[in-house]
């Protein structure tokens, strides 16, 4: 390709809105550019990489055996109603009407529409198992779009789904696309870690993300230093907390006066106290069921665990009015004593029942109680009360005796194991080899494409611009012409550009009339790995000089040496990642 027949308008300044490397540096470098609010267009160089990213994962989805099909866009609304999912995502659904008055959700993902393909397929076992792909655009109404293509509204995603019969063949087919996932992210040169994963608003029973460690991710990964264990957040595990034992008997329960003070903080500047010592108490809504949650007050709920509890059921925080007609108090005056006969479950994390005594609130306006103590005050057994693990955890907590460390990433990927939660639902059913009908077992593989790209860009970037892992970058060779006025540069670096691309090298060459200094600018920031640069000075000696976008130091070679030499450095970035 031609620079000076090519639309690649790089920008100087940095954005004012951009918040990370690689958002900064993808409108920079001219690879996308912002419509609105989460949406942006992919640029010449940015459309080429994302074409590759496609490319490789399409190579290796196709080497395991998935089948690549497309899916609708525009979905049924009522599928997501069967599901319940529709509760799950809620305004994230970018939902609208049609003419016809019928409501449609444009696709943040597909179970429903690929399980209800299946239920009107599938008939016997002989056709199992399989599993459908497609490379697709998805969207999400996120509340807070940021960090450029990593967290936008609309993206693409390949997402594959698989059928099996039994739970071995799940097993089996979970592995294949685990596998694969591997080979996708070491050939686009991204390094990652596979932490374990809550199924979330996927539903089932197992779960890995394919997490890149970077600090500007927004997710946190938890792990201990010997690699023994990791996970995200919404899954990592504690040791329980050891059982504090009282030094005396505890005095009854005190009512004391804290005026217009609801929330940990305020309680404890006033009462002198600190949050480990506070009984935080929750209430939550399950549609007909009122659940209440108890922890201590330096934690905080985990959400996914919450969900997992109390299996996959749709949770949210109860309204005001809700509060005050199971606790008789305001919002932030709630307390575990006396309510359990005006809910359905009394959850409590193992932090909270591990206590000796605590402070909570009252049940009263204006009011928390001092030395209550669990299973004194409030009961730690019973058919209401679950005893578990409800907290996310946090710096200096332990797994199996070794300290938990946290660091962030970006998720480019996740597998699932959904089981039969939406063949029950959408009705993909088999008959076995005795004629008995069973429900599918599934597997769901989600990647994202733009995660991807941003992930590269954020692990190999400096000061100048992108340092792209030769698989995925837009071009693999620059040529650059530092004086496109002399006719000798301009013959050579075209003679160099034509000889490269007869042998499969993709080259850009950049035969602009600009200064050589923008010229040499312009090439680091869009970060071709290799860089050939023709120039008056070295073609009077007859060389030119290579340099690899990573590495400082340049050489000077032979013009008659040039197509050999960069094919050879070519083909060991690629070997490199393999």
């Amino acid at each position: 390709m031609i620079w000076s027949n090519y639309l690649i308008p790089t920008v100087k300044e940095i954005p004012a809105d951009a918040e990370v490397p690689s958002h900064q540096l993808m409108i920079r470098a001219g690879l996308i550019r912002k419509l609105a609010s989460g949406t942006y267009t992919y640029m010449t160089l940015g459309c080429r990489t994302v074409l590759k990213v496609i490319a490789i994962i399409r190579e290796e989805m196709n080497a395991a055996g998935a089948q690549e099909i497309i899916m609708p866009i525009a979905q049924p609304f009522e599928l997501w109603q069967q599901t319940g999912r529709s509760e799950d995502y809620g305004e994230t659904l970018g939902r609208f009407k049609d003419r016809h008055g019928r409501w449609n959700v444009l696709a943040p993902t597909a179970e429903e529409v690929v399980t209800n393909l299946a239920a009107g397929e599938i008939k016997s076992y002989k056709q199992l198992p399989f599993n459908l792909y497609q490379i697709n655009t998805k969207y999400r109404d996120e509340f807070r779009p940021r960090f450029g293509v990593i967290r936008s509204r609309e993206f693409i995603m390949k997402d594959a789904y698989s059928f099996h019969a039994t739970p071995e063949s799940l097993q089996e087919g979970y592995q294949a696309m685990y596998d694969a996932y591997c080979r996708i992210f070491n050939r686009c040169g991204v390094e990652y870690i596979i932490v374990q994963a809550e199924s979330g608003q996927m539903g089932g029973s197992g779960s890995h993300q394919f997490t890149v460690p970077c600090e500007t991710g927004e997710d946190l990964i938890v792990y201990t230093e010997d690699g023994s264990y990791a996970a995200n957040l919404q899954k990592a595990a504690a040791d329980p907390l050891p059982k504090q034992a009282l030094s005396s008997q505890a005095p009854p329960p005190q009512d004391v006066h804290t005026p217009n003070i609801g929330s940990i903080d305020a309680v404890c500047s006033f009462l002198k106290t600190k949050p480990q010592e506070m009984i935080k108490t929750l209430i939550y809504s399950a549609g007909d069921e009122m659940i209440t949650v108890l922890v201590r007050g330096d934690h905080e709920v985990n959400q996914e665990k919450l969900t997992q509890t109390m299996e996959g059921k749709y949770i949210e925080l109860a309204d005001e009015t809700t509060i005050r007609n199971v606790t008789g108090a305001a919002t932030g005056f709630a307390g575990p004593v006396g309510i359990i006969e005006k809910i359905d479950k009394l959850l409590i994390d193992h932090a909270v029942a591990n206590m000796a005594v605590g402070i909570t609130g009252a049940n009263k306006t204006d009011y928390h109680t001092r030395n209550i103590v669990p299973g004194r005050d409030f009961p730690l057994t019973g058919r209401k009360v679950v005893v578990t693990d409800l907290r996310n955890v946090v710096e200096g907590d332990t797994y199996n005796g070794k300290k938990l460390l946290f660091r962030h990433g970006i998720e480019v990927g996740q597998v699932f194991k959904l089981g039969a939660k939406y063949s029950n639902t959408l009705g993909a059913r088999f008959l076995d080899e005795d004629g008995q009908e069973h429900p599918c077992l599934m597997g769901c593989y989600g990647i994202g494409i733009a995660r991807i790209i941003a992930s590269a860009i954020e692990l190999h970037h400096d000061d100048d611009g992108i340092i792209w892992p030769i698989s995925i970058a837009p071009f693999e060779v620059l040529i650059m012409s530092a004086n496109q006025d002399d006719p000798e540069v301009t013959r050579v670096a075209e003679q160099l550009y034509r000889q490269l691309g007869s042998n499969n090298i993709e080259v850009l060459l950049d035969n602009r009339p600009e200064r050589a200094g923008v010229k040499f600018k312009d090439a680091d920031l869009i970060g071709i790995p290799v860089r050939v640069t023709v120039g008056r000075r070295g073609l009077a000696e007859g060389k030119i000089e290579i340099k690899l976008r990573r590495e400082s130091d340049r050489q000077t070679i032979p013009i008659a040496d040039a197509p050999q030499r960069i094919e050879a450095m070519v083909r060991q970035l690629y070997a490199e990642l393999s």
